[in-house]
């Protein structure tokens, strides 16, 4: 019985490095990308075309995600939170509601946290932050919600993204 235990904590502990690998190669990946449109379409136009391809995706993936979920913060929040990456922990957060939004602060990105140990400069970092972010945005936006997400900087620090959902017609600002 220990040994069996053992070895389903061997696998279990094996598949969160997995993960872990995977989610920092989706890093590379974004790195990359930007780099090789920069030097086709220049950094504001390469900046411009990632961003609408991860909008996309993010909007594809709503489809799926959100399906017979209704379009109110706190239940579209709480199905995104549900399926976070190896419960959570790949991305940690708190969550805060108030005056009908829901606040979701990053704590943990992987995926930035790729980009500051590949020695990137902050500057960098940031903008492949907000790379990612379009991501959450076609996320949400194609959930029904007004979001808004303030990305990781020098300047705020701490974490990483913070991002606000709201009913449309309301202020999504935190």
């Amino acid at each position: 019985m220990r040994k069996e235990q053992d070895q389903m904590l061997d696998q279990v502990d094996s598949l969160q490095r997995e993960l872990e690998e995977a989610f920092r190669n989706r890093a590379h990946l974004y790195r990359l990308l930007l780099e090789e449109l920069e030097a086709e379409l220049g950094p504001d136009r390469a900046e411009e075309v990632l961003a609408r391809v991860l909008d996309r995706r993010g909007r594809e993936a709503a489809a799926v995600l959100f399906r017979n979920c209704p379009s109110d913060p706190r239940s579209v929040g709480e199905r995104f939170l549900s399926v976070s990456p190896d419960g959570g922990r790949i991305y940690p957060h708190d969550v805060e509601y108030r005056d009908g939004a829901m606040l979701i602060q990053v704590r943990r990105c992987p995926l930035k946290d790729t980009w500051v140990e590949a020695g990137l400069p902050s500057g960098r970092v940031a903008a492949l932050c907000r790379l990612a972010g379009a991501f959450d945005k076609g996320l949400f936006e194609a959930a029904g919600l007004l979001f808004s997400n303030e990305t990781w900087t020098e300047a705020r620090g701490g974490g990483c993204c913070w991002i606000t959902l709201a009913r449309r017609g309301a202020s999504a600002g935190a």
